[in-house]
């Protein structure tokens, strides 16, 4: 049984206010193409397909152009989808019916219910069955209603449980998709900057790898880049394009993987994708950095910082002369290292509203409206009034 493993589409998102459309549509059609090549029994999306909790009608287009690509595949290659934490459950869920009649899998919400289960799909190689679980993003208050008053208490015991009701015969081959913060014995996973923001923030808490290492595979989404949890089968695949500056040396591609006989080790092979703009840092004089500049390069997102002591006029007018996507420009000289070492000694605190505006911007990517500011203003008072 071969899978190819995707998650973190993240589509719709923008890069330092640049559009991603373009970029976004390339890596997919990619995708599809290397399935129409390699020719995998499935294709796994593991969270995140949009960016925000109300998508754009580009958005949607874009990833409905993609399922059209790969539904005119042929023979059919099933595709299994659930939810992450960006995506909105309800939107995501529109039209499942029709989408399972062509063999597309989703499943946007733990259960809530005691007659309701984890949606599994089963599907058929030489050597049998090989049984697919599909655990969208949950948080503890999702499913705690199912379960005895204080057995779920966070997200380990809320994964746990749901996982150790589904009554999961370990005997067949099982693969598990999953949205969620996965750490192994408590060291957590490499991330991006914008990653630890909204971890730090959102207050997503540990799951540890030991819950889910009886599967034969755990593909899982959430983090952006690639890397195994505990064992080589519980790995996050990372997103299909650089999404920050901080993801500038990550090697981003498509992850596959083979399954043999029960009990074999799962081969894990990694797919280049070609981004159609790259994301890069460049360091040097104003002079330098633009003598850098060729037919090949001067079309990517770039991070400029500039180490002139005399610092030019109107520098990023100047890059953008001969670079098309200037994300942002810094300055490291000596006076700005002496700012800086100023800086430090002086007191830093972040009050809760400033800490959910910035959250809010993150996850929503706009402001709080003035009615909404108000609303958590008067939450925060309440709560500080109860400490």
């Amino acid at each position: 049984m071969r899978f190819f493993h995707l998650s973190d589409l993240h589509i719709g998102k923008q890069l330092h206010a640049y559009n991603l459309k373009e970029n976004q549509q390339a890596v997919l059609s990619q995708i599809a193409d290397k399935a129409r090549e390699y020719r995998p029994d499935a294709i796994l999306i593991c969270g995140d397909i949009f960016d925000r909790a109300v998508p754009s009608g580009e958005a949607y287009t874009v990833f409905d152009k993609f399922l059209q690509e790969l539904s005119s595949i042929t023979p059919a290659i099933p595709v299994l989808i659930i939810a992450g934490n960006h995506d909105n459950a309800q939107r995501l869920d529109y039209a499942s019916s029709f989408l399972e009649k062509h063999q597309i899998y989703l499943s946007v919400s733990a259960p809530a219910q005691q007659e309701e289960h984890l949606k599994k799909v089963v599907l058929h190689d030489m050597h049998g069955e090989v049984h697919f679980y599909l655990l969208p993003f949950l948080k503890p208050g999702y499913v705690r209603q199912l379960f005895a008053e204080g057995v779920v208490h966070d997200y380990e015991s809320a994964v746990r449980e749901i996982l150790r009701r589904e009554e999961i015969d370990y005997g067949k081959r099982n693969v598990l998709l999953s949205h969620q913060f996965y750490t192994n014995g408590g060291q957590a996973p490499e991330r991006c900057e914008s990653e630890q923001l909204v971890i730090s923030l959102g207050g997503l808490e540990n799951v540890d790898a030991s819950v889910v290492e009886k599967f034969d595979y755990v593909a899982l989404g959430h983090i952006h880049g690639a890397q195994m949890v505990k064992f080589p089968h519980i790995r996050y695949c990372g997103t299909p394009l650089k999404y920050s500056v901080s993801e500038e040396r990550h090697k981003k591609s498509i992850t596959m993987v083979t399954l043999e006989e029960k009990g074999a080790q799962a081969l894990i092979e990694t797919i280049p994708l070609t981004p159609f703009q790259d994301v890069r840092k460049v360091r040097g004089l104003l002079r330098e950095v633009i003598e850098k500049a060729t037919d090949e390069n001067r079309h990517d997102f770039l991070s400029v910082t500039l180490t002139d002591e005399k610092e030019p006029y109107h520098p990023k007018e100047q890059l953008e002369e001969v670079y098309d996507s200037i994300l942002e420009v810094r300055i490291d000289n000596t006076r700005t290292r002496n700012r800086i070492e100023e800086a430090q000694g002086e007191t830093f605190c972040v009050q809760p509203l400033e800490m959910f505006r910035s959250f809010y911007q993150e996850m929503q990517g706009q402001s709080l409206t003035a009615q909404e500011e108000a609303l958590v203003e008067e939450i925060v008072d309440e709560w500080r009034e109860e400490m």
